[in-house]
């Protein structure tokens, strides 16, 4: 999984899900700021499970920048255990968690403590829920390698990103890492043919994908490999290191790659090559062992509702529809009349004036004009916004060597002691025909300005709110809910008043987001082909067919985690209007955003209770 998005951004219901490929038990750790009587039940638990969860994913205490003592230990030069054993041990540390939170008693609760334990609850036992099948990698990725999936997705960015290097132990520990990681791929490898040999094998186009990385990866010169070159770039600055032993250093990190990360790389193809042979080109998990219970496990985490799929598919038809027509009025006033939506929103795509050029130019000019779209919301969201975000933000190109699979654009937070601010990576690989320069600012307010950046920079800067729940546990649909509510109110804030394009680009995003119900219910539960579902996304959206093609890619190694998106919106939007229809005139925008958001992440349901307790306050 991408700790960028997968796991830091909790994009699946719970970011605990990666911990489904760790071992280990819970160990309590020291509260944030421990009450004079000691933590109550429910915070000793979330500390415990805090501790664990950093433990078994070091990456994931490397990227906040924790205290060793918070995390259990040292953690700077592991990485986690990708093996089926840890899988196994790490399910009944959940198991355990969620057995303590049921057991007690809400009544002996008070305060943000009877949140905790609802929110804690309802991750766990969801989450429990898709470790139940056995050849996966869970229900919300099933497959352990992909084009999406499996370590190499993740670690040669998290080396040369995340990983610090400012003295010698650092140094050695980024060693330690690569030796790491190129043993996970090698469990990873093996666990792969044991699931395609009990009946779990990704479909043809995704191992094709996957093959694709690898070798791109595999292929590169030694010193213009990012394992090495960012090695040596940041050996460069650490003046208390001599220079023959920088060298030294840098030479180890070749033979590391030479002798074990190449080899990893080389066996992992060999063996997607093996598989694709007999490779199947269905998209949906239908077709996998216990597929239709798989799907409504992982529906239920990622929208955390009780929702079929044929109700998300529904409701994704009218919005397509509903968005579509107002598409449509846009485009009449464009004097575009001809054809249908899709067909006209590609000759708005296709204007000179709407194309950066696939240039190192070109890619200069649109992360300038990211910068400057997000400069321009910062400084009004004083209107929408009681409390202001302190973490600063950072616009970055998407690694080459992944964005092949990758997705359009996602984020990373910031670290908690500030010494690395947030990022928004945009996929840079072919701008001119995936970036119209119409539907890049409500990308940047999705995930940074006022989306992700501010939701998860305020959760992490929030006051008294746990850290289990502040920095660590996420919920699909509430985090990518806001995502989309965020497009939302900055057309509601006027950021479209004059540029009639841009609001068809969040017309176009919400139409996207919303054909996404169609096509994963679709691909999942009605077996449509990757193909139909292709066509249909195209057909809802008028996006360039390379761009759906990622996406449908993605949906079907990812089952059910683009349903959260819409679903989480619609229901944001919902409790705010119930709000201000309850409230009339006293109703305060700023206040209901500062509810939702100061809570940290939360299930739906709870944040319609939140949201039900300010109006009552109020």
């Amino acid at each position: 999984m991408k700790f960028t998005r997968r796991l830091v951004l909790g994009s699946s219901a719970a970011s605990l899900a990666v911990l489904a490929g760790c071992a280990g038990s819970m160990e309590a750790a020291p509260p944030a700021a421990p009450a004079a009587a000691g933590p109550s039940p429910i915070q000793a638990l979330m500390n415990e499970l805090s501790t664990a969860y950093m433990r078994e994913i070091p990456e994931f205490a490397t990227y906040l920048s924790v205290p060793e003592e918070m995390a259990g230990g040292r953690y700077i030069d592991r990485l986690s255990d990708s093996s089926r054993a840890a899988s196994d041990r790490f399910k009944a540390i959940i198991a355990e968690g969620l057995a303590r939170a049921r057991a007690i008693d809400p009544a002996s609760l008070h305060g943000q403590d009877v949140v905790s334990r609802e929110v804690v609850v309802t991750a766990l036992d969801d989450l429990l829920a898709t470790m139940q099948f056995d050849n996966t990698a869970g229900a919300g990725a099933p497959y352990i390698v992909s084009q999406l999936t499996g370590s190499y997705t993740q670690a040669p960015d998290f080396l040369a990103s995340v990983h610090p290097v400012t003295s010698r132990d650092q140094a050695d520990a980024y060693l330690a890492r690569m030796q790491a990681f190129a043993r996970n791929m090698n469990i990873e490898t093996e666990r792969h043919r044991e699931d395609v040999a009990a009946g779990v094998s990704p479909p043809d186009f995704a191992i094709d994908k996957a093959i694709t990385q690898l070798e791109a990866f595999a292929a590169m010169a030694s010193d213009d490999n990012p394992l090495v070159s960012s090695f040596a770039r940041k050996l460069a600055g650490v003046e208390a290191i001599a220079e023959t032993d920088r060298a030294a250093l840098t030479e180890n990190a070749r033979q590391i790659l030479a002798m074990e990360v190449l080899p990893a790389y080389r066996r992992q193809i060999a063996a997607l090559q093996e598989t694709r042979g007999r490779a199947v080109h269905d998209a949906g998990c239908w077709r996998l062992p216990r597929g239709a219970e798989m799907y409504a496990a992982s529906l239920r985490q990622n929208t955390t509702t009780n929702m079929s799929a044929d109700e998300i598919h529904s409701m994704g038809v009218d919005l397509v529809n509903s968005l579509n027509s107002e598409m449509d009025a846009i485009l009449r006033a464009e004097g575009l009349t001809r054809g249908t939506v899709a067909e006209r929103v590609r000759q708005i795509a296709t204007r000179p004036d709407q194309i950066y050029p696939s240039t190192e130019e070109g890619r200069a000019r649109l992360l300038a004009d990211l910068n400057a779209q997000v400069a321009a919301i910062e400084a009004r969201m004083p209107e929408v916004m009681g409390r202001q975000a302190r973490a600063r933000l950072e616009i970055k190109r998407v690694p080459e060597y992944t964005e092949a699979g990758a997705p359009g654009g996602y984020y990373q937070p910031a670290a908690l002691d500030g010494s690395r601010p947030g990022a928004y990576y945009i996929n840079l690989r072919d701008p001119a025909t995936e970036w119209p320069k119409f539907t890049l600012p409500t990308l940047t307010y999705h995930e940074g300005v006022p989306g992700h950046h501010w939701q998860i920079a305020l959760a992490q800067e929030s006051e008294g709110l746990p850290f289990f729940r502040s920095a660590i546990l996420g919920f699909n649909a509430y985090q990518e809910g806001w995502g989309l509510y965020a497009e939302q109110l900055a057309d509601e804030m006027g950021m479209y008043a004059n540029d009639r394009l841009g609001r068809l680009g969040y017309l176009q995003s919400a139409a996207f987001r919303a054909s996404r119900l169609v096509v994963d219910t679709g691909m999942h539960a009605k077996r449509w082909s990757r193909e139909q579902a292709i066509q249909s996304m195209v057909a809802a959206t008028g996006d360039e067919e390379s761009n759906i093609v990622t996406e449908i890619e993605r949906y079907a190694v990812w089952p059910g985690q683009a349903c959260g998106y819409m679903v989480g919106r619609q229901a944001i939007v919902a409790m705010r209007e119930w709000a201000r229809g309850v409230m009339g005139a006293q109703f305060d925008l700023r206040g209901f955003h500062d509810t939702v958001l100061s809570n940290g992440a939360t299930p739906l349901s709870v944040t319609r209770q939140l949201v039900e307790q300010w109006v009552a306050a109020s």
